[in-house]
């Protein structure tokens, strides 16, 4: 196995963690709203990513602020939509349509690499927009309905991001750094939702929830973007749905969630469309 797709697998451990932060977030949010679960989240994995930072003397300073800037705020505005659609959603459902992000991302690269899409990659549009409809459909209530749509719009969001995170990782920005100026903004942005709008009194009962949110949440992070940055996006993008299958395992598992057959077909065409995507986008041209 070459090194690029060895620095892939990376995206497994991510996907781990990642179907793990699910679980505690839909727990969660049966006391928390999705801006306060986005603080703690934040809050705690800023915390654990200073100080592994000040334990190594590594330095938080860069000349790519605004790089970091554009990723984080994306990144946070993303991060709640995913949120409240997990707190109104099963968990597979909620965290297939965040996964429309490769989707979203191999719609947008060929046009910012200023080549015409290929074929596949239409094909590959049609399939994950019948399987978007699918898991959509209009016989859902209403609620379920605009928590569906803020999902989708949580994976459109994240494709960008990953735009961002990619940029970042061959401009040579290491992984802890992008992910301390993500929880910073994040951090900050929950705090100020917090205080205009809702805030929760803690328990100290609720401590171990929230910290575990944050931690798993930051080695996700940490594990996502070295994906990206040492590895194929191609191979990544297609890796990270394994977070799908793991979200739908813990759903049955701990809350008995089970789709309808064509809600099944519905996650499969939407994996399915992606990592044709992901494989169809072109890649950078170089020299």
């Amino acid at each position: 196995m070459n090194l690029p797709k060895l620095g892939s697998l990376w995206m497994l451990v991510a996907a781990f963690f990642f179907a793990i932060m699910g679980v505690l977030v839909k727990i969660g949010a049966e006391k928390f709203s999705s801006a306060e679960l986005v603080f703690y989240r934040s809050l705690f994995g800023l915390v654990f990513i200073v100080a592994v930072t000040r334990y190594h003397h590594l330095s938080l300073k860069t000349s790519l602020i605004g790089t970091h800037m554009k990723r984080a705020i994306l990144g946070f505005t993303s991060l709640i939509c995913f949120f409240f659609a997990i707190s109104e959603l099963p968990l597979a459902t909620a965290i297939t349509l965040n996964y429309t992000s490769p989707l979203f991302l191999a719609m947008a690269m060929p046009f910012m690499l200023h080549e015409k899409p290929r074929k596949i990659l239409i094909l590959a549009v049609i399939i994950g927009f019948i399987g978007v409809s699918l898991l959509l459909k209009p016989s859902l209530h209403i609620d379920e309905l605009i928590a569906g749509a803020i999902g989708l719009l949580s994976g459109a969001m994240a494709g960008v991001v990953y735009v961002h995170v990619t940029q970042l990782g061959r401009a040579g920005e290491p992984d802890w750094r992008t992910v301390f100026y993500f929880t910073l903004v994040c951090t900050i942005g929950g705090a100020l939702w917090m205080l205009f709008f809702h805030f929760t009194p803690l328990d100290w009962a609720d401590l171990p929830l929230l910290l575990g949110i944050g931690v798993v949440a930051t080695i996700a992070q940490l594990a996502l973007t070295r994906a990206y940055r040492t590895g194929s996006p191609l191979v990544v993008g297609s890796l990270a749905y394994t977070t799908v299958l793991l979200a739908s395992l813990f759903g049955i598992i701990l809350w008995g969630e089970t789709l309808s057959p064509d809600r099944w077909l519905a996650v499969g065409l939407i994996i399915l469309s992606g990592i044709i995507s992901v494989r169809a986008t072109p890649r950078p041209n170089k020299g």
